[in-house]
């Protein structure tokens, strides 16, 4: 499905699959009454479907699309809350779902923002919109649960992690109710996937620096570590896919398999950074597109034979709204920050050298 104006969906490899990933959710307390004025026209409470809608072509034209929920949510009349302690309407479950998303990663460092009930509610929430989850977990046994999303022919699994949790400890006795960064376990549990039956492995970071471009070293050491490790010759891990940083980072092929450092910011407020100023880089993000094809023979590695991304950017003229900046929407006559914007998401995707190895942008 396509909604007019959008960017044509990627070609159809025979036997293979399209994988859409965007970056992080983070509704400001701005992003919150938007929804809520937004509602009010709809008639439905805090309504997010207006802002996402212009992602939708793309989102719901993949055979998987994947996104980033950084916050936790709170009862269904709220009160909510932005920075610096989120707590988000829960009707943003059900627009990410009618978005066309079909699961999110959880783990960020808001995840305990609320404590055990926020993330409770949170997952309550989507498994009531029908939208998979993984990064965070009510029991034991839904920690361990491997997150199996059907991709067309084939079989995904989203593995999902964080670097911390902004110094709330996770509640003693139940490390399941946030997966942290750890080597050991990331590969365990990508190991664990492959065994229920994952064809393709996607691992959803939420690590780096905030506001830094380049990647820092924990990010690197880490993909060239897990990127490495394989079992009986085939990689564990096809795919990872970053978040936190609030700006868009570089895609690279680390032996051999594909890494989004850093998506950026898909719906968020005015965003400031560390020295105090408005800077529309927290605006700004990329949506990663891979195409995956079947290996020749069972039980080798699916390859993605196109690697894309589109720009993309929450315009803060109001009515709030996410745009993919396509050649057409970059040359709205007026708007030469949205053409700025376009270019400088190329550049920052294309920072380490991922063109020579195919990354093409769309639109």
């Amino acid at each position: 499905m396509r909604t007019a104006g959008a960017p044509p969906a990627s070609p159809v490899v025979r036997g293979g699959f399209t994988l859409v990933a965007t970056g992080d959710v983070l509704p400001h307390d701005s992003v919150i009454a938007q929804s809520r004025e937004d509602g009010e026209r709809s008639g439905t409470a805090y309504d997010f479907r207006p802002m996402l809608a212009g992602a939708k072509g793309v989102v719901s034209g993949a055979d998987v699309a994947i996104c980033h929920m950084e916050t936790v949510y709170g009862q269904e009349k709220g009160p909510f809350s932005g920075y610096p302690a989120f707590v988000s309407p829960p009707q943003v479950a059900r627009a990410l779902k009618e978005t066309g998303y079909d699961s999110c990663s959880t783990a960020s460092n808001h995840t305990l923002d609320a404590g055990e009930p926020g993330v409770r509610r949170t997952l309550d929430a989507m498994d009531a919109a029908g939208l998979r989850h993984t990064g965070s977990a009510r029991s034991a046994a839904e920690g361990a649960r491997v997150n199996l999303l059907r991709a067309g022919p084939a079989r995904v699994a989203q593995l999902s992690y964080t670097y911390a949790t902004n110094d709330i400890p996770v509640p003693e006795g139940r490390p399941w109710t946030v997966g942290l960064i750890d080597e050991g376990r990331i590969l365990a549990d990508a190991r664990a996937a492959r065994k229920a039956g994952a064809d393709v492995v996607a691992v959803s970071l939420h690590w780096g620096t905030e506001w830094q471009q380049e990647p820092d070293e924990q990010q690197l050491t880490l993909a060239r570590h897990l990127t490495a490790a394989t079992t009986g010759g085939r990689p564990d891990i096809d795919l990872i896919l970053g978040t936190h940083n609030h700006v868009p980072q570089a895609y690279e092929k680390v032996n051999g398999t594909w890494v989004v450092y850093g998506m950026g910011d898909q719906l968020a407020g005015e965003m400031f950074n560390p020295a105090g100023e408005q800077d529309a880089r927290g605006n700004q993000s990329s949506v990663a597109r891979f195409t995956f094809a079947p290996p020749a023979r069972r039980g080798q590695r699916w390859n993605v034979v196109k690697a894309e991304f589109l720009p993309q950017v929450t315009d803060l003229r109001r009515p709030f709204r996410v745009l993919v900046l396509d050649r057409a929407a970059a040359s709205r006559p007026g708007r030469a920050d949205l053409a700025d914007a376009r270019e400088r998401i190329r550049r920052a995707v294309l920072s380490r050298g991922a063109a020579k190895d195919g990354l093409t942008m769309t639109g």
